[in-house]
This record gives structure tokens, C-alpha cells and sequence, in this order.
């Protein structure tokens, strides 16, 4: 795995691991509500991080959805060290998405404007791992 990388087995592809989150996936907001993440634990034991962005169609045409697609990809792939110290035993699976976040509020979306709020949901889903693993 490399440290900046995101390789195709860090991508959840599957379904079932996408209904998984749905499911039984906690929702985190970031404390600005621009940013949404659903995470929950994996069946199998690899002890990795698996992500997913999603952006609604209704955010804004498909080009803007890929850029923010890629915006979000981009800052987890910089900052993904502040969850790979934690999770040893079972896989990860993180969905991040646009909460308050469309076209018309921000046509022009740069990589600081996502990536401090990014940040900040995976110290929180951090600390709330943490806090179940005490439990």
C-alpha cells in the first residue's frame, strides 16, 4: 500500500459492501455540514481502509460531480494517515459525500475548501472507533 496512493483494492466496488454502509453505517457530519461520512467494519479480516465518494445528481452536471469526486479522493488520499494507525484487525469502509455542497453555492470548488473539512470528519470517525474499541 502506498502512503499516498489509492489503489483499487482501497475502493469499495462491491454491492454488498456498499448496502453494508447503508445499513449499518454511522453518519458523521463535518462541523461546517459541507461534508458527510457514512463508515462501518467490513466482513473479512485485512485490517484496510476502503472509501467511496458519492455526489447526489442533483449537486450539479457531471462535470462538476466528477471534480468534487476527485477533490475528495484527492484530500483522503493526502490525509489517509490519520486512520491507518488504528485500524489493525477488520476492514473500514468510509462513504464520503456532499452534504451542503451544489453547483449553484459554490460553482468554483478548489482542494482547501474540501480538504480541511475532510480532515476533520476522519479525526472523527477516529476518535469514535476509538471509542468503541474501548467499549
Amino acid at each position: 500500500m502506498k502512503t499516498f496512493g489509492l489503489s483499487k483494492s482501497e475502493r469499495i466496488k462491491k454491492k454488498n459492501e456498499i448496502s453494508r454502509l447503508f445499513n449499518s453505517g454511522k453518519r458523521i457530519y463535518s462541523n461546517s455540514r459541507k461534508l458527510k461520512a457514512i463508515f462501518c467494519f467490513g466482513e473479512d479480516d485485512s485490517g484496510t481502509i476502503k472509501i467511496v465518494t458519492a455526489v447526489h445528481k442533483k449537486a450539479g452536471n457531471a462535470v462538476w460531480r466528477n471534480r468534487v469526486k476527485r477533490l475528495l479522493r484527492v484530500s483522503y488520499r493526502l490525509n489517509k494517515n490519520i486512520l491507518t494507525d488504528i485500524v489493525k484487525e477488520k476492514t473500514l469502509l468510509i462513504m464520503i459525500s456532499p452534504n451542503s455542497i451544489n453547483k449553484k453555492t459554490t460553482p468554483k470548488l478548489g482542494l482547501n475548501y474540501v480538504q480541511l473539512d475532510l480532515v476533520e470528519l476522519l479525526e472523527k470517525i477516529k476518535k469514535q472507533i476509538l471509542i468503541e474499541t474501548k467499549k
